[in-house]
């Protein structure tokens, strides 16, 4: 029902961008990332060639929070266009916070991604729609099995012109009634620092893929995703 209003959405006058919804409803259990995360005997890591800082600088970010960033880091590394993930924290005030910090809420900060995209490949406006599309975004302080602040959905905008991209998304997405009478808890702030999250949080879902967290609740999430944005999706993640 809600991918079939999704697929109704027409995204701004100029773009006849297609949504579609790939919510992070998942079965209510114990396993949670903040359980799991004593579990963190990487496997085999997984070897990748990856783009230096220099690189990087000529493609533009986005950043965005909408759960686990482990689960959310999977998803945009799967799309065309995207060159990079980084797992982290934005949306607070304090300097240089720590997972440890974070997770026990001692900080405002939310588990957050910084995104590297080349916009001749993928928009902004698609990213939005990735974003709004692999989550739950009625979901207050939560996404899944994980509970507080620091999941909640934040859209970070650096200029006036990708906040309006965000809220007219979430204002088509409320006017289609895509989520029924529920509201968006979105939070849409401007973009100020993110800091990078400690080296082991770093590809992890590729790092880990038999941890219980992984395999019952972020892998789940990633193939909803897949099913409902095939036409996003690099060659390497079909």
């Amino acid at each position: 029902k809600i991918i079939m209003k999704l697929l109704q959405i027409t995204l701004l006058a100029c773009a006849t961008l297609i949504a579609t919804s790939c919510q992070s409803k998942v079965k209510k259990n114990t396993i949670s990332e903040n359980t799991e995360i004593a579990e963190t005997e990487h496997e085999e890591i997984v070897e990748e060639v990856k783009l230096s800082p220099q690189q990087l600088s000529k493609y533009e970010t986005a950043y965005f929070a909408s759960g686990c960033f482990w689960c959310v880091e999977a998803i945009f590394e799967s799309v065309k266009g995207v060159k990079e993930v980084v797992s982290g924290y934005a949306g607070g005030e304090q300097k240089n916070p720590t997972y440890e910090e974070v997770g026990y809420g001692k900080t405002d900060h939310a588990e957050a991604v910084e995104i590297y995209y080349d916009p001749k490949e993928i928009s902004f406006t698609q990213l939005v729609q990735v974003f709004f599309g692999s989550h739950d975004p009625t979901q207050l302080n939560r996404q899944g099995p994980d509970r507080g602040r620091q999941y909640r959905s934040i859209a970070f905008y650096k200029n006036e012109e990708q906040k309006n991209i965000i809220e007219g998304y979430m204002q088509a997405l409320t006017d289609n009634k895509v989520y029924d009478n529920d509201q968006i808890t979105t939070e849409v702030v401007p973009y100020t620092i993110f800091y990078k999250a400690e080296s082991y949080h770093q590809d992890y879902e590729k790092n880990n893929p038999n941890n219980s967290y992984i395999r019952n609740v972020s892998i789940p999430r990633l193939n909803r995703f897949k099913e409902n944005f095939g036409d996003y999706l690099k060659k390497s993640a079909l």
